[in-house]
C-alpha cells in the first residue's frame, strides 16, 4: 500500500505549502505561496479552483462558521471563503522587508499557531508564535524558517521544526492555557547525508510524526520516540508540506515546490511543483477548526 507517492495535480505550483482537508467539504485546501494564492482541489470531480490574494500566504486553516485563519507577510488574518481579506487579527511583528509568515495549523482547542521565516536564511530573525483572544505571543525565537506544526492524538505534544538547522523539535503543550514547555531535539538531519531538511509535518492516529524532507525527495515517518520508521519516495526533490485526508483520513497528500530550482533539477524531476498522494495503512487526523473565541 504504502509504495511511494505519485501525482495527483500535475501542474507547476511555484512553492505548494500547507495542505489541508475539509472534513465537511471532503475537498483538499493548499497554498500557493509565492503566487499569492488558496487553491481548492475536488478529489470527486477532479476540479481545481484557485483565489487569489494581494499578497504571499504561508499557511491557512480552515475557521469556525467557514473562510480561514492564515499567515500572509504583513499578518494573521480571517479570510473569507471566497478568498477576500475580511478581518486582520495581528500584525506580523517582524521587519516585513524580510520576513513573513510561513508554517502554521490550529491547536487541540481552536488557537492558530503559525511561525515566520527569516528571508536572510541567516539573522535568525524568526520566530513561532501563538494566537487567540489574548492577541499574538512568542512560542519560540531565534529561528531560521518555522515549520512542520503539528500535535499528537492527545494533544500533549506539539511539533515544529527550524527547516534551514535541520532541526526537529517536540514540546510538552497545555491545550488549556497554550503553553509549549520543555522544548527539546526529536529529530536532528545531516545535510551532508541526509540529503533533506524538515519542511511541513503531520501526525497519524497512532502518534507518530510524517516530515516532507525539502531537497530531499521523500516524507518520513516518525515514531512518538523518535525512531524512524519509514520513508517514502516523492518524484520532486522539494517536497513541501503533507496532510491526511479523503473519507477514511488514509490518503496522503504532499505538495511540493519549483521556484529556484536549477534547470537541471526540473529536467530530472518534471514533477517539480506538482501535487501527490499516496494511501497509507494508518489513518490520520483532521485539523480542528480555528475559534476566534479562544
Amino acid at each position: 500500500m504504502e509504495e511511494g507517492f505519485a501525482p495527483v495535480l500535475d501542474f507547476k505550483a511555484a512553492l505548494g505549502e500547507c495542505p489541508l482537508w475539509s472534513v465537511a467539504e471532503q475537498a483538499l485546501y493548499f497554498v500557493d505561496i509565492k503566487r499569492c494564492r488558496i487553491h481548492r482541489y475536488d478529489p470527486a470531480t477532479g476540479a481545481l479552483d484557485a483565489m487569489e490574494l494581494p499578497e504571499e500566504i504561508g499557511c491557512i486553516g480552515l475557521a469556525e462558521g467557514g473562510g480561514f485563519v492564515a499567515g500572509l507577510r504583513s499578518g494573521l488574518w480571517l479570510i473569507d471563503a471566497d478568498g477576500t481579506l475580511r478581518k486582520k487579527l495581528a500584525d506580523n511583528p517582524e521587519d516585513q522587508a524580510i520576513s513573513r509568515f510561513n508554517d502554521g495549523g490550529v491547536d487541540p482547542v481552536g488557537r492558530f499557531i503559525a511561525g515566520t521565516v527569516d528571508e536572510t536564511r541567516e539573522k535568525g530573525i524568526a520566530s513561532l508564535y501563538r494566537y487567540d483572544t489574548r492577541g499574538l505571543t512568542r512560542l519560540a525565537g531565534g529561528l531560521l524558517t518555522s515549520n512542520g506544526v503539528a500535535f499528537s492524538p492527545d494533544g500533549k505534544r506539539f511539533y515544529h521544526s527550524d527547516t534551514l538547522r535541520y532541526t526537529l523539535y517536540a514540546c510538552d503543550y497545555d491545550a488549556e492555557t497554550g503553553e509549549a514547555t520543555n522544548r527539546r531535539v526529536f529529530a536532528r538531519f545531516d545535510s551532508e547525508t541526509d540529503k533533506g531538511r524538515p519542511d511541513g509535518g503531520a501526525v497519524d492516529a497512532e502518534g507518530c510524526y510524517w516530515t516532507a524532507l525539502y531537497e530531499g525527495g521523500r516524507v518520513q515517518r516518525y515514531a512518538p520516540d523518535g525512531r524512524l520508521l519509514a520513508e517514502y519516495p516523492v518524484p520532486a526533490k522539494c517536497p513541501t508540506m503533507i496532510a491526511f485526508g479523503g473519507p477514511d483520513m488514509k490518503t496522503l497528500y504532499c505538495t511540493s515546490a519549483s521556484i529556484g530550482r536549477p534547470d537541471e533539477e526540473l529536467v530530472e524531476y518534471p514533477l517539480s511543483g506538482a501535487l501527490f498522494s499516496m494511501r497509507t495503512a494508518v489513518a490520520g487526523l483532521a485539523r480542528p477548526l480555528f475559534n476566534p473565541a479562544r
